[in-house]
């Protein structure tokens, strides 16, 4: 690539913070790192948040980079084709003074971090002689300020992003307008116990993918694919009227959602269950019902482990008096209340919840505290996921071993972090990820349960 082609990228603080790897995805262009950049992210890598192991992993790599880099090098740039990082990376990274620049130029006067960052844009936009400069932020205000302040080019970091539109995001089933089975007509069948299985051209079902639940507008069908082979699919015949006739627990699905929710979570050849939807649909009741079904009345796992993340703002449990469960309890509420749901018709409910909480083994961790563990046996919920990042979850993940089960909840439209969208949350990211790895199944719950209440404030506020 000429230089007439090749572009400049500044990057924003928050960019090395949501990807600290992220200088080798532009490839064969420019990469500049401002020195306000630098002093952000040594502010922040001695908070005690999450959020400063990404600022000392940034740090690290750029040292690794730089190390034996002269100052002159620095200031005109190193190769990044250099480092190993990225084979397809052969642009370069530079540092810029930017409190040292020359006058003249910069809109802002003051010396708010963001707008040293707009001001050093600037003086690149001005002083290219080739190629243009481009902002790269995750901050939307930063975006408008830096396009009103007059820079051209101005883009949020999306190499990490596998859609561009969270409409587009699997919702694991496929619904067919009309009769099913008058589209496919005459099929080859087969009979293995109490399943029929169904041989189909994979061109009646487009874009499938593996354990992708099948419905139609009939009231009577309902299949799941089982596999992929060359212009054909295989998939299982469950009957919608027996889907919606299963219980777990005590409890029976409320509509077809949560019958091919309840499907995947007692199928124990389904590792990873992913239960996406809006508030209200059901996610962790029926998950919690299928823990207990699954751990204390089949005796199939030997514990229930129940984590989600804690918010920022109290993202150190240590204040808390008492163990790590106790800790742990006001942000798992919603798992609290969803047992007291589960057992409101006992005689006496607390020593029925003390009586499940003991014979399932039922454990509140942290998250924070899952780095490192090897999960046998066991059934994981990890709730409101929505707000964790690809390599969390990633960490999570890789944490469960052999004969565990783990449930992924959450609604991508309640996100909390600054630094997710739902485009960009991890939740999204495994959702496309898993769609076609036939130890997953993913399920969006459409239509709120909780009450009509719920109901008409998710459609209406």
């Amino acid at each position: 690539m000429d230089d007439h082609t090749r572009k400049r990228f500044i990057l924003d603080t928050n960019v090395l913070l949501h990807e600290p790897l992220s200088i080798y995805s532009f490839n064969e262009h420019n990469v500049v790192i401002p020195m306000t950049v630098l002093e952000e992210l040594d502010r922040i890598k001695d908070r005690q948040k999450d959020v400063s192991r990404d600022a000392r992993q940034a740090i690290r790599m750029l040292e690794s980079i730089f190390h034996d880099a002269t100052p002159e090098q620095i200031v005109a740039g190193v190769s990044l084709g250099m480092q190993g990082q990225g084979d397809d990376a052969t642009g370069s990274i530079a540092i810029i003074a930017d409190k040292q620049l020359p006058q003249g130029y910069e809109v802002f006067t003051d010396d708010e971090a963001d707008n040293r960052i707009i001001n050093t844009a600037l003086y690149l936009q001005h002083n290219t002689q080739s190629g243009i400069a481009v902002l790269v932020t995750k901050d939307i205000n930063m975006r408008l300020k830096a396009k009103g302040a007059g820079l051209e080019h101005v883009e949020d970091y999306r190499s990490d992003q596998l859609i561009d539109d969270i409409n587009l995001l699997s919702k694991g089933f496929y619904h067919q307008e009309d009769s099913f089975w008058e589209r496919v007509g005459e099929c080859e069948s087969e009979t293995h116990g109490r399943e029929v299985i169904h041989t189909v051209a994979d061109e009646l079902i487009p874009g499938a993918h593996i354990n992708q639940y099948l419905l139609d507008d009939t009231g009577d069908f309902a299949g799941r694919v089982l596999e992929k082979m060359p212009n054909k699919l295989r998939f299982v015949d469950l009957g919608r009227e027996r889907m919606m006739g299963r219980k777990a627990w005590g409890i029976q699905p409320k509509n077809i959602y949560q019958a091919m929710a309840l499907d995947a979570l007692l199928d124990t050849n389904i590792d990873l269950v992913i239960l996406t939807g809006p508030a209200g649909s059901g996610k962790t009741l029926l998950a919690m019902a299928c823990a207990l079904e699954m751990t204390i009345e089949r005796g199939i796992y030997d514990k229930v482990i129940v984590t989600r993340n804690t918010p920022e703002i109290a993202e150190s449990i240590g204040f808390l008096p008492g163990t790590e469960e106790e800790k742990m309890a006001p942000w798992l509420a919603a798992i609290t209340d969803t047992l007291e749901v589960l057992h409101k018709q006992d005689e006496c409910m607390d020593s029925s919840l003390s009586y499940i909480m003991d014979k399932g083994n039922v454990q509140f961790k942290s998250v924070n505290f899952m780095r490192g563990r090897s999960i046998q046996n066991t059934f994981v919920l990890l709730d409101e996921c929505q707000n964790l990042t690809a390599s969390q979850l990633k960490t999570i993940i890789t944490r469960c071993g052999e004969g565990t089960k783990l449930v992924c909840s959450g609604n991508l439209a309640q996100i909390d972090s600054n630094y997710l969208t739902p485009v960009t949350s991890g939740l999204t990211y495994i959702v496309e990820r898993f769609k076609d790895f036939e130890g997953s199944a993913n399920v969006y719950l459409n239509g709120v349960m909780r009450s009509r209440l719920a109901s008409f404030a998710e459609e209406n506020l």
